[in-house]
């Protein structure tokens, strides 16, 4: 039996301009009015950039200013690079580059819509009959759990920050969600342009972030069309595989043919992907709960209920087709070698669309928990965000100040009066929105998340309007890049370093420092970043040949542990 039974009432949808409303105030804060931040955020820059200002070869072997970056596709890039090229000249290169973030976002929110409000409107997935009817219609249904999907998208908390990031990684949550509608649009119709389509997802994501991800959707896919969908898993074996190898084979090509020297980048690229394979082990486990908990909030509990109550249909497409990319991708996080936030993000998509599912089967009182939680939760982080902005303002609370200060040595508060504006109204809008559901009470679907998008939204607002200048000075390489300038001469020289690639990035676009981009080019300038606590700077000094003057030393003001160093060549 079903395990859902509704009113139509319950499936009122929100309107398409509340929608709207929320994405941009979701997406846009964050993106305006800030420098490239430590580290993925300013590394990815770093190699838009060099492609928009460099040569063929920049834009098939993806480096930074020089400094070879083999593990990365190059997908995601050439969308930076192009924004760059197209709308640099009026909106400077890092705003130009994160045109490509807000890209990246609507496709991965349209998707995630479109796919549960197709598995919505099936027939399995309906509420039972209502016995004097009044029970909702198959779109109607559809559309609310779209709507209840896109708010639990917008309230993840992992996504917050990786969605405003100028990364790969943006890109690959995007298509992964764009895959699942792909899909969908497979089991639904099985037709072949709706293979081709699923195949070209498939190899853009190899293009983007590696094979290992769509290698495990492909065959979580297979599995699933094996047990339950007989038709479809000809499709997959001879449309979809085929045209994701077609896509991959001609970038392989195409870059040996035009450029035979990236051969070697391209076999590094290969090692990489399967370096990430190893066995689970309890440090992966641990890891994945660890940050699971919080990362997947508020979808997993939403999502783990979904699949308890419709356990006795697990053939059930809205159930099966998110669980046959959740698994797969679970898998190759415990697989994984690296226990870094981002392996975390392609699982967002299929839990958002199955927490969808799960909100109907919810009782209320587990419902109002998950309300009462957010409200708790998010507005006493919104009222800390508030007081410790008084204090950096104002001075008072004394000590609330003195902790704002000692983080940012240096910094210079000043007072910005749009703002101000926009964190009131946010703060408003959030209280009003409060009131409405305590007040009302209502009886729609996606009640059960909107008060955690609305919170999550409402913090992030805040954090970019009140406190952006104050995390911004602390994240940005802007003001070292200046100084590095300064100590330069006007013509600017060749400089050696051994910088990692987010400073690198930032030093070249900032402070136009010309690095060497040969392993045999000879420069009369070194730049060195080590640990202040260092006890053998000298030593590090002496694996470079010959005679060095020190010109400078300095460091950001937040950073207690990094250091950097310029030195002129003396003598021949």
């Amino acid at each position: 039996m079903k395990p859902v039974r509704l009113p139509a009432a319950a499936t009122n949808a929100l309107p398409r301009w509340g929608l709207l409303a929320l994405g941009l105030l979701y997406i846009l804060p964050g993106l305006i009015g800030r420098d490239p931040w430590k580290n993925d955020d300013a590394a990815s820059f770093g190699i838009m950039w060099t492609m928009a200002h460099g040569t063929l070869q920049d834009w098939l072997a993806p480096n930074i200013a020089g400094m070879a970056m083999p593990a990365e596709s190059p997908l995601a890039y050439w969308f930076g690079a192009l924004c760059i090229k197209l709308f640099g000249w009026l909106l400077s290169d890092p705003l130009a580059a994160r045109l490509s973030t807000v890209g990246c976002f609507l496709i991965g929110s349209l998707s995630i819509w479109y796919a549960t409000y197709l598995l919505g409107r099936r027939s399995e997935a309906q509420p039972l009959k209502l016995a004097f009817g009044g029970q909702p219609e198959p779109r109607d249904f559809g559309r609310t759990l779209a709507d209840g999907a896109f708010l639990i998208y917008l309230g993840f908390l992992g996504l917050l920050l990786h969605s405003h990031e100028t990364s790969a990684k943006t890109l690959q949550i995007a298509l992964v969600a764009y895959a699942i509608y792909s899909a969908v649009r497979v089991f639904d119709t099985n037709k072949p342009h709706q293979a081709l389509s699923l195949g070209a997802v498939l190899g853009l994501l190899v293009l983007t972030h590696g094979w290992l991800l769509p290698a495990g959707v492909l065959l979580g896919l297979l599995t699933l069309s094996g047990l339950y969908h007989r038709p479809v898993f000809k499709s997959l074996l001879c449309v979809v595989l085929p045209t994701a190898l077609a896509i991959c084979v001609i970038w392989v090509f195409s870059i040996r043919a035009l450029l035979p020297e990236a051969a070697a980048q391209f076999s590094t690229w290969l090692s990489w992907n399967s370096y990430q394979i190893n066995w689970p082990t309890l440090a992966s486990l641990k890891f994945f709960l660890k940050y699971g908990v919080w990362f997947a909030w508020p979808a997993w509990p939403f999502a783990g209920w979904a699949v308890y109550a419709w356990r006795r249909q697990p053939q059930s497409l809205h159930i099966s087709l998110p669980l046959a990319f959740f698994i797969p991708l679970t898998l190759l996080v415990l697989l994984n070698v690296h226990s870094e936030e981002g392996i975390l993000l392609p699982l967002l998509p299929a839990l958002a669309i199955l927490a969808a599912f799960g909100i109907p089967t919810m009782k209320r009182g587990a419902i109002n928990a998950v309300d009462w939680f957010s409200v708790m939760t998010l507005t006493t982080c919104a009222a800390f965000i508030w007081i410790g902005w008084i204090a950096k303002e104002t001075g008072w609370p004394a000590q609330i100040a003195k902790n704002a200060f000692k983080l940012a040595p240096g910094y210079q508060p000043g007072f910005n009066m749009i703002a101000l504006a926009i964190a009131i109204l946010t703060s408003i809008f959030w209280i009003l929105l409060v009131h409405w559901r305590i007040s009302r009470r209502p009886s729609v679907l996606w009640r059960a998340v909107v008060l955690s998008s609305g919170g999550v939204i409402l913090c992030w607002v805040l954090l970019m309007t009140l406190w952006l200048p104050w995390i911004n000075y602390g994240k940005s390489y802007a003001g070292v890049a200046q100084q590095i300038a300064d100590n330069m001469p006007v013509v600017k020289q060749c400089v050696e370093s051994n910088v990692g690639p987010a400073q690198r990035a930032s030093f070249a676009y900032f402070g136009n420092v010309r690095f060497e981009d040969r392993p045999d080019m000879r420069c009369d300038f070194l730049l060195l970043q080590d640990s202040i606590d260092n006890q053998n700077a000298e030593q590090m000094l002496r694996q470079y040949e010959g005679r060095w003057q020190l010109l400078w030393e300095g460091r950001r003001p937040s950073d207690r542990d990094e250091r950097f160093r310029l030195y002129r060549r003396v003598g021949r």
